[in-house]
């Protein structure tokens, strides 16, 4: 801590001192063989002088300001984790995650590839009590992390609670007392892509008749096209919650039509992971209302 702000106050007096010598630089008369100087090194009044290193020292001011008021609440933000973890505060020690049904992790695939943070992080959901958790990242290595561990037996009954069809890829399974679905951008625009190819095709192939015979246009409802993504293998449940790892603050391709009425939640990223800011998180999410377009 005292070596970042010690860092941050030598870089912003650096920045002032080569403003100030810019300034008087500036100032001085260049000569170039006893010739009269260039239009372009213009000799600076004093007032202009002091203008500019008044305003440099003011930009120095506010950014050291911004910066200390950034540090300080990472300071304060890191010392909240650790007093939940600790269990020093109250209203964080029984959660109710009745309303968290399905939960969703995005991870960026240059982080999903620290096994020991994501294993770390399913240890703490399990915790936690989650039982079923989607985890994303758009290039699939959360998918090749965990596909030989989901070969094995699965569970009916958690497809059947959470309306999950059967033709999943065999993705769902029990893996350490949850359910997990491990799903990449392969099942976001290929995902769809598939589905309209497989109404485009059974509109043609199967119903052409019937449909000559009513005159009109077809029309694809959300129910075909959920029934289609279910069944080239990228449907699935919606998320109650959203917790995306990683630089970026956006979902990094999740399937968008498996997030109409989620609530999306940036953690930072992954090697900084704290697990009292996903037990607030949690916490969080059980105190909001959401009224549904109501």
């Amino acid at each position: 801590m005292y070596d970042a702000l010690f860092f941050l106050i030598s870089r912003e007096i650096l920045i002032w001192w080569l403003l100030c010598r810019e300034a008087f630089v500036a100032n001085e008369t260049p000569m170039f063989m006893n010739k009269p100087p260039p239009l372009v090194f213009k000799q600076m009044s004093l007032p202009s002088t002091i203008i500019k290193l008044a305003l440099g020292l003011l930009w120095c001011i506010i950014h050291v300001v911004i910066s200390l008021f950034s540090l300080c609440y990472h300071l304060m933000f890191n010392l909240e984790c650790y007093l939940i973890s600790s269990g020093l505060l109250r209203k964080y020690r029984n959660l109710q995650l009745s309303r968290i049904k399905y939960l969703a992790i995005v991870v960026d695939s240059r982080e999903a590839k620290n096994t020991v943070k994501i294993n770390q992080l399913l240890c703490w959901l399990k915790t936690l009590g989650m039982k079923y958790v989607c985890l994303y990242d758009i290039d699939g290595v959360l998918k090749k992390l965990f596909e030989p561990s989901m070969n094995g037996s699965r569970d009916d009954n958690p497809g059947d609670y959470l309306d999950v069809s059967a033709n999943i890829k065999a993705l769902d399974c029990c893996h350490r007392g949850m359910t997990l679905e491990c799903i990449s951008g392969s099942d976001g625009k290929e995902g769809i892509a598939k589905a309209a190819n497989l109404l485009c095709s059974t509109y043609l192939n199967g119903d052409r008749s019937a449909h000559e015979n009513v005159k009109s246009e077809s029309v694809f409802t959300e129910t075909d096209m959920a029934s289609a993504l279910k069944s080239v293998g990228c449907g699935g449940p919606e998320p109650d919650l959203l917790l995306v790892y990683g630089p970026a603050r956006c979902h990094l391709g999740f399937p968008a039509w498996r997030l109409r009425y989620t609530e999306i939640m940036h953690m930072g990223p992954l090697k900084s992971m704290k697990y009292g800011a996903i037990v607030k998180a949690l916490y969080n999410f059980s105190k909001k209302h959401q009224n549904y377009g109501k």
